[in-house]
C-alpha cells in the first residue's frame, strides 16, 4: 500500500494539482487537510473519475479533512465523538483494507498563550484519549496529517529561532510526544535519520528555495504496521511551480 498525506491549503485552489499528483504517483490512500470547502462543494465526481472514493469531513472556508482511497472506505467516523466541541472539522477516520487510517488537521495555535494555543494543546490531549479509546495495540493504525508540530531540532531549519513559536514550542512537542506514546512510530524517521527534510515552507522570504522549512506533516504508524513500512519520502517537487500549497506530500510504502 502506498499511503500519503498532504495539506492542500484549499482544494478549490489545488484541485488540478491534486488530480495531476494522483495520476503521477498512484497512491492507494491519500489523506488531505485544509480542504476549506463543505462536503457539498467537495469534488467527488472528479475524484471518482480518477479512481478514488472519498470520506470527507468538510467545513466552509476553514479546516476540513478527507481520506481518498482506491478501495471503498469502511467504518467511517468524523470527529472525536467525545461530547466535546467539534464545530471544527479536523478528524476523519476509516478502515481501508486491513489498515485503520486516521486523517487529522491539528490546530495551528496562533500565538503561545492565546486561546487558540490552549485549544491546540487540549485538542492534542483529546486526540491521545481518542486513540487509546478507539484502537488496540495490535491494530494496524496510520495517523496521518498536518500535526502543526516539528518534533525535534533536526526537523527545523533554525531551532533557536522557532523554539518560542507554536510549531516548535516545548509544550507542543511534549503534547505530540504524548500522542505518540500510545504506541505510534514516526514512519519517516524509520528510513531517514539526517536533518534537513521538511514538509512546510512559508510562502514569504524565499523560504522554499532557501530550504528554511519545518517537518510538521507526519505519518505515524502503530508498531505492527511500522514493522511493515518499507519506505518513506517527502515529495519536495510538489512545492514547486505555479500556485503550490505551502506543504509537500509525505508518502510511505507499506507491505499490506
Amino acid at each position: 500500500m502506498k499511503l500519503a498525506t498532504w495539506n492542500v491549503n484549499s482544494i478549490r485552489a489545488r484541485e488540478e494539482r491534486l488530480l495531476r499528483w494522483l495520476d503521477a504517483h498512484r497512491p492507494d490512500v491519500l489523506c488531505l487537510q485544509e480542504l476549506k470547502v463543505t462536503n457539498e462543494a467537495f469534488p467527488f465526481e472528479a475524484l471518482r473519475d480518477a479512481g478514488f472514493h472519498a470520506a470527507v469531513h468538510g467545513q466552509k472556508t476553514y479546516n476540513g479533512v478527507a481520506i481518498l482511497s482506491r478501495l471503498a472506505p469502511e467504518a467511517v467516523e468524523r470527529g472525536f465523538g467525545d461530547g466535546g466541541d467539534d464545530v471544527q472539522s479536523r478528524l476523519v477516520t476509516a478502515r481501508v483494507g486491513e489498515v485503520h487510517v486516521v486523517c487529522v488537521y491539528v490546530p495551528n495555535g496562533a500565538e503561545v498563550g492565546s486561546e487558540k494555543w490552549a485549544y491546540k494543546l487540549e485538542w492534542l490531549k483529546r486526540l491521545r484519549a481518542w486513540l487509546e479509546r478507539r484502537f488496540d495495540r495490535g491494530d494496524l493504525v496510520a495517523l496521518c496529517g498536518d500535526i502543526n508540530v516539528a518534533p525535534e531540532a533536526r526537523d527545523v531549519h533554525d531551532p533557536g529561532a522557532w523554539e518560542a513559536s507554536v510549531l516548535f514550542h516545548p509544550e507542543a512537542r511534549a503534547a505530540f510526544a504524548e500522542v505518540r506514546a500510545v504506541g505510534l512510530v514516526d514512519a519517516f524517521r524509520l528510513h531517514h535519520q539526517e536533518p534537513g527534510f521538511y514538509s512546510w515552507w512559508d510562502y514569504r522570504m524565499l523560504a522554499f528555495p532557501r530550504n528554511r522549512g519545518l517537518r510538521i506533516d507526519h505519518i505515524d504508524l502503530s508498531e505492527p504496521l511500522a514493522d511493515r513500512c518499507t519506505g518513506a519520502s517527502i515529495d519536495r517537487d510538489e512545492r514547486k511551480g505555479k500556485q503550490p500549497s505551502d506543504h509537500a506530500p509525505v508518502v510511505v510504502e507499506l507491505d499490506v
